[in-house]
């Protein structure tokens, strides 16, 4: 039988770190911070009847960097292979 755990060989570059709001929650946003990652945006919070909920993003910045690095070259690819004849609409 296959396992259906895959082993991460890499970081993710964005996680939702999502929970009640107590001191395991904490712990858990406190631990990736100490892994690198940075807050991204503002938590969000909401009750379902019982406890509070929250949600925090957190970003890895070096995965964020590659990966916006590997889109302007892309868009530079691309605009390379354009011509511009001087028509068009406006």
């Amino acid at each position: 039988m296959r396992s259906t755990h895959v082993r991460r060989r890499f970081p993710l570059a964005y996680r939702l770190i999502t929970g009640p709001d107590d001191r395991s929650f904490c712990e858990r946003i406190s631990a990736a911070l100490a892994e690198g990652y940075v807050l991204h945006g503002n938590p969000a919070v909401t009750f379902n009847g019982t406890s509070v909920i929250c949600a925090q993003a957190v970003i890895l910045p070096a995965a964020v960097a590659t990966s916006d690095a590997a889109v302007a070259d892309a868009v530079d690819a691309l605009d390379a292979d354009l011509e511009f004849d001087g028509e068009g609409i406006a």
